[in-house]
């Protein structure tokens, strides 16, 4: 797993600082780590950070790393407090589909595609 860190300082809209981390290639699909994206979203970063180590789902413990990874981006290089935190964005995209065959029946194959994801999560200081 690749984990990039970027940083944003004050969009043109407004003054609000924000931070985001982005793990790539990591070796699960997209659509399950989607789902427990959806929950996170606009929560504060410590319940969503709480939620997440509760959630029994492989997906979760990688969107884990990269929230706290964001959390640590937006407290080391933005010196935003991290109360004032919340998750503005978190999303998982489609990385690299692995593309397997299995033998079936009469000689055919079957297409086993082993998909990955980047995932990547965006934290802002709230108003």
């Amino acid at each position: 797993m690749l984990l990039r860190t970027k940083r944003l300082q004050g969009s043109k809209r407004g003054d609000k600082m924000e931070a985001r981390a982005i793990a790539k290639y990591v070796r699960i699909s997209p659509l399950k780590v989607n789902y427990i994206c959806a929950e996170i979203r606009g929560k504060q970063v410590d319940e969503a950070l709480s939620m997440l180590k509760f959630t029994p789902k492989r997906g979760a413990k990688e969107l884990y790393k990269v929230l706290h990874s964001a959390v640590a981006n937006a407290e080391n290089n933005l010196n935003i407090d991290r109360e004032n935190l919340y998750v503005k964005n978190a999303f998982a995209n489609d990385g690299p589909t692995m593309k397997r065959f299995r033998p079936k029946a009469k000689g055919m194959a079957y297409p086993i595609l082993k998909r990955s994801s980047h995932i990547g999560v965006v934290v802002a200081e709230m108003e």
